[in-house]
């Protein structure tokens, strides 16, 4: 795909060198390292964990994260090539490395106070260890309001009680950054973050979830049974976790588009070489107007979803506003991962339907690009009351 971006106001850059540099180590990493197991992984729905720590001392862990605290200090255009880059190859590893960077390592990063963050980043950064972050419970996903997951304060320490579901690194995770309830249900103001270690009483993991994609990606419930958390380990003040929470998604939607945008380019990189091999009425079916067609299309729109995303990545850098573009990204380059995917498995007729080649991964994996860090739906939400205020 080609590498110049330049065609949005505000947007001027090729390909730099750190991203060219990024692509290529990936690349190198995955074909080592991740094609060879991934298809065990997924019947297996084994968390490779080593395989992280692999990838945290390449810097793959801590990209957003500064020098000092051992990350790689690279902004979100660096970002969303390694994303993208990963899950061109396999978009559960993809998904994991999004969601320990954007999601538990950021929060800390964006709200942690200085202690905090000296504790924990390095160890997150390095994959030493993997992070988990809880908002969605079992019956409020988009209605996060509703949390009933709820913290008591006891002196200098707080007692949580509730659960949180299909947490990324549910079972694996050293680490959570955890978002209850303290104050009054529906309040925005009535939700604190706090961070809590693996081993912590009353912390413990439940039922993992047996998914239809993401499989060699983690997903399970956090448990809370009278946990008692001292102050120290809140982020930022009590009553700051929703709105921290939403400052954390406007990131954390980047990186679903970043992954979106991955799996896509791998299911139409794959479309595209079996589209030139495979001969039907003696000519490759490439050479087809019904495939050529499908093939245009699906170029143009990751063309599409790429600007939107590095658009996007580049507010962020800038530390401009992004709610809008990102939800935007996140919209856009999950409804084209899953079209795109779809007509992958289309070209590939028959073969694309089994597990010997690597449309159906593609298309199994996409879907919960449109679920996860919120669903199209609330996107639409979001896009559509920041453009009628």
């Amino acid at each position: 795909m080609a590498t110049l971006i330049e065609t949005l106001p505000g947007v001027n850059f090729l390909e730099t060198e750190n991203q060219q540099m990024i692509a290529q180590m990936v690349q190198d990493f995955g074909d080592r390292e991740i094609k060879p197991k991934m298809m065990e992984w997924d019947e297996s729905q084994e968390f490779p964990i080593d395989l992280f720590r692999k990838m945290g001392s390449l810097g793959l862990m801590g990209v957003l994260v500064p020098e000092e605290y051992g990350g790689a200090g690279f902004g979100y255009l660096e970002y969303i090539t390694a994303i993208s880059e990963v899950a061109k190859i396999d978009g559960s590893i993809g998904l994991s490395v999004a969601a320990h960077n954007s999601l538990c390592t950021n929060h800390i990063l964006q709200f942690g106070n200085e202690e905090q963050k000296r504790k924990y980043l390095p160890r997150l950064a390095s994959a030493e260890w993997i992070g988990a972050w809880g908002l969605t419970e079992p019956n409020t996903g988009s209605d996060a309001g509703n949390m009933r997951t709820v913290a008591v304060k006891d002196g200098d320490h707080y007692v949580i009680n509730g659960a949180k579901n299909f947490i990324t690194h549910g079972k694996s995770g050293q680490v959570a950054v955890v978002i209850v309830r303290t104050g009054n249900v529906g309040d925005s103001h009535g939700m604190t973050a706090f961070v809590i270690e693996k081993g912590t009483p009353g912390f413990t993991s439940g039922k993992k979830e047996n998914k239809l994609g993401m499989r060699a990606s983690e997903t399970a419930e956090l448990i809370f049974t009278d946990c008692r958390i001292h102050k120290s380990q809140m982020l930022g003040k009590e009553g700051e976790g929703f709105i921290q929470a939403m400052k954390v998604l406007d990131g954390g939607r980047i990186s679903i588009a970043a992954l979106s945008l991955g799996i896509a380019m791998g299911a139409f990189e794959a479309a595209l070489h079996y589209s030139k091999e495979r001969h039907q009425f003696n000519q490759p079916i490439s050479k087809f107007q019904g495939i050529a067609f499908k093939l245009a299309d699906m170029a143009t729109k990751i063309e599409a979803a790429k600007l939107l995303t590095y658009r996007a990545g580049d507010l962020k850098t800038k530390g401009l506003p992004v709610t809008k573009e990102s939800a935007m990204a996140k919209l856009y380059a999950s409804e084209v991962a899953v079209e795109v995917a779809n007509e992958g498995v289309q070209i590939f007729g028959g073969y694309g339907y089994t597990k010997d080649f690597p449309a159906e991964k593609y298309y199994r994996d996409a879907k919960l690009c449109t679920i996860g860090e919120g669903t199209s739906e609330i996107q639409k939400l979001v896009i559509s009351r920041s453009i009628l205020k």
